[in-house]
């Protein structure tokens, strides 16, 4: 396309889009040019939408300009779908409304919701969202609507298409329609009669060609997304259905998808699970055709009367068996299964091992029961390796699913350095499930493609095929080819199957579909594209291609940042960029993501190792700094949801690293402070006794403008009400005697006290209170005293006001630094708890956390999980009936104690209220002071919540994450040990 015409799209838009959403630069560019699929493409704009009324105008632009545009929400999609060289329009962040009906049967959606939110959403109400495909947790509903992902339960009975009720959507010339709103419809029937009328013409030449009719219900009674979405034109007569329906599996190639309207479906509460061992795939999968076939008497009865077996699903879920994921023994293999290793013990060729996850579920117990027992007996048909065993156990059950979940990582993970881990997924007649399952196990070894697997949801006949796979060659690419053309054969000739089932067309397969379809089902198709998109702009590439070879073009390349192979960051080669990251990475939507900083520093490390394009490098390193390294909080959160466990704060933490070399300035005073560290606080102390005094004199508002005014012009840290005052730990303040032992100290103690050894943070040593709040005492002095009254002495490690834990350090790159001082920690934890005789405290998690990762032989707990541990059973808890919010740090989450921390909470209050969609809270150490638009946008949706549930207080266990939170929420936080205190008392004076 002309220069000129983006230059002129690009002016107009900047009219109705604010200039900070429309991105032109050569880093963003190329970080939101790169979805989850192995193709990439470089849009020339992005742009952040927030509105329909922002799309709308776009999309009348670029009708204008002759522009293509895509769609992109989440990127999770495999395929190509979204991804662009023109314009890429992003809903995301901006479009997470939601509604309910009253009788919770019905759902209303904006594109940008993680599926996962929907089922929280749906919880409480013992609903869900029907369609479960595996990257429910990460993919938002307008990437599932418009891909039809489905997954393991939701087969073809309640997809999207199948649970759709109206959709909302802007056509490519700007119009917006609601197909559930009768004054849209009207409209659109005035203005658009011609469109109407060819949707019915349409829909009659169809019906009218009984071959063609039949052929779509054939092709859509098993899972299948290849293609635009023929199934509207038999199901419905009604042209606004049709329309609607028409946008399922599209692929953002007829219009932009709003929102959406779908039946939620009962979620059954009754639930159990078996690992089934065959001795080879052909049993495995009879079994599997076996167990489809099973209904239970009360729902075949339904289903034989055409009626919903639960008030809502079609009468497919009358099926017994819910699920039934095959796992060949490369699958196996790939996650060490137990079973698998023993077999191969005991045979010399342990290929045909193949496991099936089987689950059932019911509204009952007995109901539960029954559905095992029929299993059961279905099964006694069938030899299997080990003996059926179901569990109703989540604790038992959950380990299969683990299982099961950790096929994907595991292959991918053990994938040469640069290749690409591609999934292709495709789908067979449940009768011809044993013959094909077989057929294509031996199609993917016939091409050489030894560590390949087959899984995925037998039940429903549809396969995913992992393939770790170099493009780096024309051999490669050639190979990649002629596997892909047998699979094409395979499937379609053999057994008139499905080549995409459920991961959307995309660019992998736009050259097949006219194959697999058949001249008369494409023209039909090609006419729908038309009738919506008559320029092709939307999406062009993707299904309607006229390139043959266009799935082997555009490959995405993954070259290697060079990492240090002991460093915790060396995972960061394993990252495929499926974005499962992002759904717990603050700064994504506000600067980068996480997969977006893996893939900016591959593009780094590519271009300063081949030499070329110096001044691209400059560029890119330089566009870097703010929205890469400045705004990136290192929680690590990230890691919680990535499939391999990638941390990309660790890679963050790294290139502070490379930007502070031994020798610099920089270095030499983290260098400094470190030597003097017990000196350096003491200088802190006199700063936040004069900010506190301004803040006396000044008062809050005008303390406030002065100080963001010098924070924005001088880049200062930023002074905010929350801002404690300067504090010292001494023996008066206490109110106790420190008595020498050794080279420690401890309080006077009672004999029949217990120790520990009590660390405070340096954080706690330094900081105290701010000028307004609801505690007295800082948390040191509550601590103790919160300790004592359980019956603990607490013993301080020698030279306490010199040690850190090193997250300082860690956090500017200076990681050598870091560990010397955990070392030094860790020395004097080690004397003072009498080489690890005694428990040791930390009051600050994320210190502790660091404290985890470097100290290994001595027990360390922060201050929920060692009053829950040892403090619960010496304490008398009396429940409060006043809301308390609770903030869960990052590092507790990532320590396993979330539901620690919850528990206490709860012992204290009857209501507990932890704000939905609030991670990481962005304070990272002192990132909250110096970029604290970080802080707000990662705490954007706390303050709502907060007011509307007439909270008074919050609590945490992490003085600076208190500090943002207080900031940014509008009531204080403080300490977790100030509600225990607040609500117990000693034990023995229960009476």
């Amino acid at each position: 396309m002309a220069k000129s015409n983006y230059m002129a799209f690009l002016h107009d838009a900047s009219q109705v889009i604010p200039q900070e959403r429309i991105y032109t630069d050569e880093l963003r560019r190329l970080a939101w040019g790169t979805d989850a699929g192995f193709y990439r493409l470089i849009p020339q704009i992005v742009i952040r939408s927030s509105s329909e009324g922002e799309i709308s105008d776009l999309l009348r632009l670029a009708n204008r300009y002759g522009l293509p545009v895509t769609f992109r929400a989440a990127g999770t999609s495999l395929s190509g779908q979204a991804i662009s060289d023109s314009i890429l329009i992003v809903a995301g962040k901006n479009w997470e409304k939601y509604s309910i009906s009253p009788d919770h049967e019905q759902i209303t959606l904006q594109p940008g919701i993680i599926g996962q939110r929907v089922n929280e959403i749906l919880a409480p109400y013992g609903r869900k969202f029907a369609p479960d495909p595996a990257s429910v947790k990460s993919a938002m509903v307008g990437g599932i609507v418009m891909n039809n992902a489905s997954g393991m339960n939701c087969g073809t009975h309640a997809n999207s298409d199948k649970v759709l009720l109206s959709a909302r959507i802007v056509l490519a010339d700007g119009t917006v329609l609601d197909t559930g709103d009768d004054i849209s419809r009207a409209s659109f029937e005035a203005t658009h009669t011609d469109f109407l009328n060819r949707i019915c013409e349409l829909r009659d030449e169809i019906r009218a060609n009984e071959e063609l009719s039949a052929r779509i219900r054939y092709k859509y009674s098993i899972k299948n997304v290849t293609g635009l979405n023929l199934l509207p034109f038999i199901r419905f007569d009604d042209p606004f259905d049709i329309i609607a329906h028409l946008m399922v599996g599209s692929e953002g190639t007829l219009a932009f998808l709003s929102q959406i309207t779908m039946r939620t479906e009962y979620d059954y509460p009754y639930k159990a699970s078996a690992m089934l061992y065959f001795k080879s795939i052909k049993d495995a999968c009879r079994a599997v055709v076996a167990m489809k076939k099973l209904h239970s008497n009360e729902e075949l009865k339904m289903k034989n009367e055409g009626l919903p077996c639960d008030g809502t699903a079609q009468p497919d879920s009358s099926f017994i068996v819910k699920g039934a994921e095959l796992l060949d023994y490369k699958s196996l293999s790939s996650v060490d299964d137990p079973v698998y290793l023993k077999y191969k013990q005991e045979v010399s060729d342990a290929s045909g091992l193949t496991a099936v996850l089987t689950e059932t579920k019911a509204r009952t117990r007995e109901e539960l029961e029954q559905n095992i027992s029929a299993i059961e007996a279905c099964l006694e048909a069938f030899s299997t390796y080990i003996p059926v065993h179901f569990t109703d156990r989540p604790e038992e059950y959950s380990k299969y699913w683990a299982i099961r979940s950790g096929i994907f990582p595991s292959v991918g993970g053990t994938r040469q350095p640069g290749t690409t881990c591609l999934i292709e997924d495709v789908a067979f007649h449940i009768e011809d499930l044993p013959e094909a399952t077989a057929d294509l196990q031996q199609l993917i070894a016939r091409h050489g493609y030894d560590d390949a697997c087959i899984y995925g949801h037998a039940l429903e006949g549809n396969y995913h095929f992992i393939l770790n796979q170099s493009f780096s060659t024309d051999a490669e690419v050639k190979r990649y080819e002629e596997l892909m053309n047998d699979v094409k054969s395979l499937v379609v000739d053999k057994y008139d199957g499905s080549l995409k089932a459920e991961h959307g067309t995309g660019r992998n397969m736009a050259p097949f579909v006219k194959y697999e379809w058949g001249e008369a089902a494409f023209e039909a198709m090609k006419t729908v594209k038309q009738l919506f998109d008559p320029k092709c702009l939307l999406n062009p590439g993707v299904i309607f291609n006229d390139d043959p070879q266009c799935h082997i073009k555009n490959f995405k390349p993954l070259p290697l940042i060079p990492v240090d192979e002991a460093s915790p960051a060396e995972k960061v080669n394993k990252c495929i960029e499926c974005g499962f990251c992002e759904v717990n990475c603050l700064s994504c939507g506000f600067t980068l993501s996480s997969r977006q900083r893996i893939v900016l520093q591959r593009e780094i490390s590519r271009l300063k190792q081949s030499g070329e394009n110096q001044e691209r490098l400059v560029l890119l390193e330089k566009q870097y700094r703010y929205p890469g390294n400045q705004t990136c909080a290192g929680d690590g959160l990230c890691s919680m949801s990535c499939p391999m466990n990638i941390n990309t704060g660790d890679l963050t933490h790294i290139i502070r690293q490379e930007l502070l070399p031994k020798g610099s300035l920089g270095y030499k005073a983290g260098d400094f402070v470190a030597n003097h560290f017990a000196g350096v606080k003491s200088t802190l102390r006199p700063v936040l006794s004069l900010a506190n005094f301004g803040h006396s004199v000044l008062g809050t508002k005008a303390m406030s403008s002065i100080t963001k005014g010098m924070h924005n012009l001088l880049g200062i840290p930023l002074w905010t009400p929350a801002m404690p005052k300067s504090y010292r730990i001494g023996n008066e303040e206490l109110g106790y005697t420190v008595v020498p032992q050794g080279n420690s100290s401890f309080f006077t103690p009672n004999s029949s006290f217990n120790k520990v050894v009590y660390f405070p943070s340096c954080i706690n040593q330094t900081m105290g209170l701010p000028k307004r709040s609801p505690v007295v005492q800082p948390l040191v002095n509550k601590m103790i005293s919160l300790l004592r009254k359980g019956g603990y002495e607490v013993i301080f490690p020698k030279d306490m006001d010199k040690l850190c834990c090193g997250t300082i350090w860690e956090s500017k790159g200076m990681l050598d630094i870091a560990d010397r001082k955990a070392a030094e920690l860790e020395a004097s934890l080690w004397e003072a708890s009498e080489q690890g005789k005694y428990p040791v405290l930390c009051d600050q998690s994320p210190c502790l956390h660091r404290m985890r990762e470097t100290i290994k032989k001595m027990k360390l707990y922060e201050p929920a999980e060692f009053i829950y541990t040892f403090l619960r059973d010496r304490l008398v808890f009396t429940q409060t009936d006043r809301p308390v919010a609770l903030h869960i740090t990052c590092s507790m989450r990532k320590m396993g104690l979330a539901a620690t921390i919850i528990s206490l909470a709860k012992l204290c209050s009857t209501h507990v209220i932890i704000p939905e969609e609030v991670g990481c809270c962005g304070f990272a150490g002192d990132r909250g002071f110096t970029y604290p638009e970080l802080n707000s946008y990662a705490l954007r949706k706390l303050r709502p919540q907060i007011e509307a549930s007439g909270v008074a207080i919050g609590y945490s266990n992490s003085r600076t994450c208190e500090i943002g939170l207080t900031t940014n929420s509008g009531i204080p936080y403080v300490s977790i040990a100030y509600l225990v205190d607040q609500c117990t008392e000693k034990a023995e004076n229960k009476e």
